[in-house]
């Protein structure tokens, strides 16, 4: 709890969680917006993500119980990259549409059929590039059960990823964020109302 107190107060702090009105890259109009690109511009606290997320993948999977991490750019692969150096895990990634160049492969790196890996993204909304990345990789015989982002919106990504036999957990959930901030007097309770808000819909 207290990496998760510390984490959400940097984000906080260092304007990577905004609150406001804001429109996503969906088009659908958002009370507050997560740029996790800019966490690696601090390595001390992106180092202290990764090992975070490390731990957790630990507890509750096991680093031997798969073979390779996959991500999806751009925002999940600088994590994804990070902790396979980490761990010592190759790495692939899934592009959001085939290249119409050399190999078109969607799938990049080294893979082989029946390979079990675990997906690592940012932040999940409805959790549209994930799916897309898991029916490509199921395309290519790649085994994938479970999946790790860094902050859940609670907007239907896990659903999503269940319908599909993958677990989706995540380090943080945007509800636990707008608490934290709440508790430590960072936000106003009408910012929690509006966050509130938004997931119930």
């Amino acid at each position: 709890m207290e990496f998760v107190k510390e984490f959400v107060t940097f984000l906080h702090q260092k304007g990577i969680i905004k609150f406001g009105e804001f429109t996503l890259a969906s088009g659908k109009s958002s009370s507050y917006y997560v740029d996790l690109r800019l966490v690696p511009s601090y390595p001390h606290e992106f180092r202290m993500m990764i090992k975070y997320l490390e731990n957790q993948i630990t507890e509750d999977i096991g680093l031997e119980n798969f073979e390779s991490i996959v991500s999806v750019p751009t925002g999940g692969l600088v994590i994804g990259s990070a902790l396979a150096i980490e761990i010592v895990k190759p790495l692939i990634y899934v592009r959001s549409k085939p290249k119409d160049y050399g190999t078109s492969k969607s799938v990049e790196g080294k893979i082989h059929d029946g390979m079990k890996v675990v997906m690592i993204d940012d932040v999940a909304t409805t959790g549209g590039s994930v799916v897309n990345a898991i029916k490509s990789l199921t395309e290519v015989n790649v085994s994938i059960k479970d999946a790790y982002v860094i902050v859940d919106r609670m907007e239907g990504a896990d659903e999503a990823l269940a319908e599909l036999g993958v677990k989706m957990h995540s380090i943080l959930n945007i509800l636990q964020i707008a608490e934290v901030l709440y508790e430590q007097k960072m936000i106003e309770v009408e910012i929690l109302d509006k966050v509130k808000k938004q997931i119930s819909k």
